[in-house]
């Protein structure tokens, strides 16, 4: 969540992809630190670098770009909360994704929750009579992160099996720095090319860049190790409380206000989402 509010506050001079390379570039340093620490306290890792490891880090990593820039315009268009709880739509996805390529099977209480959930993203979604087009821009927005970070979800589980089953933390921290370089580079480099004005927005905040850094890289730790020891849907329920954090968050730091529907939309969302983990 913390990296969220930095980042937000970032994008107005770097753009969404601006910030979403602040959390990439700024939190690498972090993340080889974090991984060294694991690495030491881990001497019997005996990881396994194979194609399968490279194919799922990368779909991972690419898929996590789109979904944080995603994520940002969302905030952007439709508020901070609403960005949020629309976020939530990767874990019904994510179950959907692994049910389709990994062979995960659902339940009829998943099934439900899928419904659910689709329900609230539905009234979440629903665009207001005075601001139709920018809020159908951020729903769009919203849902295109929540698919984003499901193929994320599972490409991370995936490479953190293969790297090395046996120690998930130290696959987890390792994911993250190569996740994170193949990021930088390709993002950073992109920039370079085609909005060099970013980058240089992107440098001369480093201070604010510092901190969605670091938190960006310790989040990126944690769920990481979460997702190399469970499967994507239980993990990815814990993202439930990021809702009604995201929703003081906004209405504090933003002044952004829910409307009823927009509660009770997020409300069924949450349900939902809870529903499919559980199932």
């Amino acid at each position: 969540m913390a990296r969220n509010v930095f980042q937000r506050g970032l994008i107005g001079d770097a753009g969404p992809w601006g910030a979403t390379l602040v959390r990439f570039l700024f939190g690498l340093p972090f993340s080889v630190l974090i991984f060294s620490l694991v690495a030491a306290l881990t001497p019997q890792a005996a990881p396994h670098v194979s194609p399968r490891f490279w194919l799922a880090i990368s779909a991972g990593a690419l898929a996590q770009v789109g979904a944080t820039a995603a994520l940002l315009v969302a905030m952007h268009r439709s508020g901070f909360a609403v960005a949020t709880f629309m976020q939530q739509a990767s874990l019904p996805l994510g179950a959907i994704v692994g049910w389709l390529a990994f062979g995960d099977r659902m339940d009829d209480l998943q099934w439900l929750g899928l419904a659910v959930t689709s329900l609230g993203l539905t009234v979440l979604s629903w665009p207001r009579v005075d601001d139709a087009k920018g809020a159908m821009v951020g729903s769009v927005f919203g849902l295109a992160s929540g698919a984003c970070f499901a193929v994320a979800l599972n490409g991370y589980r995936q490479a953190g099996l293969a790297l090395d089953h046996a120690h998930p933390i130290y696959a987890a921290t390792a994911g993250v720095v190569v996740a994170q370089t193949l990021q930088s580079v390709v993002l950073g480099g992109a920039l370079a090319v085609l909005r060099p004005s970013a980058l240089r927005a992107v440098a001369s905040s480093w201070r604010a860049s510092l901190g969605a850094g670091f938190c960006g890289a310790l989040a990126s730790a944690f769920w990481f190790s979460a997702l190399a020891m469970a499967p994507a849907g239980p993990v990815r329920a814990v993202g439930v409380l990021e809702a009604p954090i995201a929703a003081a968050a906004g209405r504090r730091l933003f002044k952004e206000k829910l409307t009823l529907r927009q509660v009770l939309g997020g409300a069924a969302t949450a349900i939902g989402v809870v529903m499919t983990a559980l199932g």
